[in-house]
């Protein structure tokens, strides 16, 4: 029996619509056969990298006799959690209310038929295990107490619902008067705490990079923040880039580790996390010039370009951790297979560096590659030199990579999403513009360019694109990711057109999504389809909070144009959110990064001059790590610019250095230039 999703473009929709279960895609056809039948919704929410997903499904999805009971039952929904991140946002609450537990994916919910859930959990095998009942007596339970339990049921979901909507409101805005710097302080501590002093990394196993918290850390200034503090911080990431999270032969990052030394991953690939982990390095190298840290950059960017980014532009979603139905499959070696493709000399190099001449890592019977020997102590084991070492280690890699290229491959989701497209963006030009990559700019800019003219439609943003059909209106974090990516765009090379389009998002952003009564925005757009509550995001989690990523961009747009509103909707942002900040700073990275700049607003370098002596001015200003300073260099005479921008082209090249809304006189030398940067000497205190 053929079920309803055979039209959609997700491809995680799409691998389930030769399932025996009668799936609806979300939406009012689904919910109103549910009122008319008065049966109850089975909600499934997913997504295509997920192991979990496709074992569940394997296991009861595709099981005519589990279908069978599914579709007796309920109407069944599938749901792609990142075309619709507001309804697994909603239902994930729901999980953890219900159950005190967090959720995750496949996530399992059951609602009435007005969306209300009562019910759910994550993962249900299919016979009784792991202290969990099998998925098809489950199904009866569930749809029992549904017909016998109305009265129970109805109570607790208005408990619910309003658990939920309490949970979405922000602070009065009257909370965050005479706003401080104390949330930054005690954030910077907290973390500081929660780094692993060994491996790095916060916290215990499974580890997650956390880009966003060990980024906030790494901007806090010397002065506030001895550099032997930040030890930890630099651990972190050399760990990371030396263990088995990295892919050693085509580059990019897992999404997690399983275990506390960062050997064995969750070998899933996650567009969003490449991008977080590019910006992390490339700042990371600009304060400490590790060529690890470089290594690390070359090789995502590169595997970005070569395996995510699509001719027209986009970059694909994520790569799975399975194939042939086997976990990491594609990337663990067998000994004797890698001894058989390599040369004696070029084996033993290449197994003392990534630890193939210890034990198995993996389940006891593979190798997953990780750095288990650095280069001095691998030339001195092997004596030889240490560019013989290099070279013998290079030589094994590429024939590996050579090798694992025949295997069957992952599989790509190949959708283009706005908000994860736009922080690859933003991370692309700003490692291009620090480590002097054009060829990265160049990318982000045809990404860019492919959301200007597949995913811009009629002056409204669409979330989501696949094989020539973009859909669902945008969400909050996609109006603010691509206005973050724009300012690092023009960062990279100013375009009038950019600068233009940056505030008509700014406008889009405040008109559409912001709570003119409490502050803040809602995830959700004002005309946006209706549903159990709305919310609004504060915490980072896997990707940045579109709040503090919105309110850190207006502030920025609004400082570089002149434009007191936007900095005012960053700044109701903060109040709004006043009470998470100071009980749990650390959670919330992206917006400290926020308040930074509003209680110490960044100094901006306006460079104007002649087209090519603009260009060598921006070449080496644009090399320089200064998290605090904004440089944007505008060649040539461009109208219509802004007032605060409009600042005179003369012979030459001169540099205005403004902090907040107060501008010195012009500089005429680079090197003043960049001594100011530097060290702030000079800059206006912005009041």
């Amino acid at each position: 029996m053929p079920n309803h999703l055979s039209a959609e473009t997700s491809p995680y929709l799409l691998q389930h619509a030769a399932n025996p279960v009668d799936w609806y895609p979300w939406g009012e056809e689904a919910f109103r056969k549910a009122r008319e039948e008065d049966r109850p919704i089975l909600l499934s929410v997913g997504y295509s990298a997920c192991h979990w997903c496709h074992v569940m499904a394997h296991e009861s999805f595709e099981d005519p006799k589990v279908a069978a009971t599914m579709n007796r039952l309920f109407v069944n929904v599938k749901v792609d959690r990142e075309e619709r991140p507001d309804v697994d946002q909603i239902y994930q609450s729901a999980h953890q209310a219900l159950t005190q537990r967090p959720g995750g994916w496949p996530l399992t919910m059951f609602l009435t038929p007005d969306g209300r859930p009562f019910f759910g959990g994550t993962y249900f095998p299919p016979t009784p295990r792991y202290n969990l009942p099998g998925f098809e007596t489950l199904l009866e339970r569930v749809e029992t107490a549904y017909r016998t339990q109305r009265d129970d049921i109805d109570t607790q979901n208005a408990e619910l619902v309003g658990i939920l909507q309490r949970a979405a409101e922000s602070s009065p805005l009257e909370a965050g008067a005479g706003m401080t710097g104390r949330p930054i302080d005690q954030a910077r501590s907290r973390l500081l705490q929660l780094i692993d002093p060994v491996h790095g990394g916060l916290g215990t196993a499974p580890k997650f990079p956390h880009p966003f918290e060990l980024g906030f850390l790494l901007r806090s200034r010397p002065p506030e923040v001895p550099e032997e503090t930040l030890a930890g911080v630099h651990r972190t990431l050399s760990r990371m880039a030396l263990g088995g999270l990295r892919d050693h032969l085509a580059g990019g990052f897992f999404r997690y580790s399983v275990d506390d030394r960062w050997q064995i991953p969750h070998f899933e690939k996650m567009l969003y996390d490449n991008a977080a982990l590019l910006r992390l390095y490339a700042d990371a190298y600009g304060a400490r010039p590790d060529p690890l840290y470089l290594e690390a950059c070359d090789t995502t960017a590169t595997w970005l370009m070569g395996e995510m980014q699509l001719p027209d532009g986009g970059y694909c979603s994520s790569l799975d951790a399975d194939s042939e139905g086997e976990e990491g499959r594609f990337y663990v070696w067998d000994r004797d297979a890698v001894e058989s493709l390599l040369a004696p000399q070029q084996y033993r190099a290449f197994a003392a560096r990534f630890g193939l001449d210890a034990p198995p890592n993996f389940e006891d019977s593979h190798w997953h590659l990780g750095v288990t020997s650095d280069w001095a102590d691998l030339a001195r084991r092997l004596g030889i030199a240490g560019e013989e070492a290099r070279r013998l280690v290079e030589e094994g890699r590429q024939a590996l990579g050579a090798a694992r290229a025949d295997r069957v491959r992952p599989g790509r989701d190949d959708k283009v999403l706005t908000s994860w497209n736009a922080l690859t963006i933003a991370s692309m030009a700003r490692a291009g513009r620090l480590l002097g990559r054009p060829a990265w700019v160049e990318s982000a800019r045809r990404a860019l360019d492919f959301i200007r003219s597949h995913l811009w439609v009629d002056g409204k943003l669409l979330a989501t694109a696949r094989h020539g059909r973009a859909q669902f209106p945008a969400y909050l974090d996609d109006h603010a990711f691509l206005l973050a990516a724009l300012l690092e765009v023009l960062r990279a090379g100013f375009s009038k057109e950019d600068l233009d389009w940056a505030c008509v998002v700014a406008d889009r952003l405040i008109d559409g999504f912001a709570d003119p009564e409490r502050g803040g925005f809602w995830f959700t757009s004002h005309d946006h389809e209706q549903l159990i509550v709305r919310t609004k995001t504060v915490h980072d989690n896997a990707t940045p909070s579109g709040s503090g990523v919105a309110a850190t961009a207006l502030q920025r747009l609004g400082h570089l144009v002149g434009e007191p509103r936007y900095l005012e909707a960053a700044e109701r942002t903060l109040r709004a959110h006043w009470q998470v900040l100071e009980q749990q700073p650390h959670a919330a990275p992206s917006l400290l990064a926020a308040l930074q700049e509003n209680l110490d607003p960044p100094t901006t370098m306006i460079v104007r001059g002649e087209p090519a002596a603009v260009a060598g001015w921006m070449a080496r200003l644009s090399a320089l790590y200064v998290p605090h300073c904004l440089a944007l260099g505008i060649p040539g005479n461009v109208p219509g610019l802004p007032p605060a921008l409009d600042k005179p082209a003369d012979e030459g090249v001169n540099v205005w250095l403004c902090r907040g809304v107060v501008c010195l006189p012009p500089i005429a030398s680079l090197d003043e230039a960049i001594l100011a940067a530097r060290t702030g000497r000079g800059v206006p205190d912005g009041k």
